[in-house]
């Protein structure tokens, strides 16, 4: 009998040992890894945003009222809030490209833009400022909550995305369209 109690106190001792607390006591100085956007504005979202970026050490700034300019790996994109109360949220995604003077608004560069836009669905293409500017614009979308890790991987989905696409163009393409920064 003896050894019955102590085999049973052993393995309560065990057993409280091996008790996770970490699951119980959340950490207090941990950064939230979602954004609760329901039920706001444009620019609230925006600002809410902006703050859950930066507390996740995202280099990242208000360059509009409802858009936050962030920096990933080397590049950097526009994120533009779009809430809708009745239906699907997005985060609108944005990276802008500088065109050569001799290619702005050309023949070439329109037809380019047209066929990217044909045979690709991952962003939409459009030229900008009289054919001087091409913006790339894909969305995420989300109902209420937005989680930043599910941000960050299309980020680098839309990144990796465009990566392919500079690699189909020539090599001279280079040259005549580069990436602009959207922040300092």
């Amino acid at each position: 009998m003896k050894k019955l109690i102590i085999a049973g106190v052993v393995l309560s001792l065990c057993g409280c040992a091996m008790t996770d607390t970490k699951e119980t006591a959340p950490d207090v100085n941990q950064v939230p890894e979602k954004v609760y956007l329901s039920g706001m504005s444009n620019e609230l979202a925006t600002d809410a945003l902006l703050v859950s970026l930066i507390n996740k050490n995202y280099m990242a700034k208000k360059v509009a009222s409802n858009r936050i300019g962030v920096q990933l790996g080397g590049h950097q994109f526009v994120l533009q809030p779009s809430l809708n109360p009745q239906g699907v949220d997005r985060i609108l995604a944005s990276r802008y490209y500088a065109v050569h003077p001799k290619l702005a608004n050309s023949q070439e560069l329109m037809v380019l833009i047209g066929s990217l836009n044909h045979k690709l669905n991952f962003a939409k293409f459009t030229l900008r400022d009289n054919g001087k500017v091409i913006q790339v614009q894909g969305a995420a979308t989300f109902v209420g909550t937005l989680e930043l890790e599910e941000l960050r991987r299309f980020l680098i989905w839309t990144d990796d995305a465009l990566k392919q696409v500079a690699k189909s163009l020539p090599n001279s393409a280079e040259e005549l369209i580069k990436p602009m920064p959207v922040m300092p």
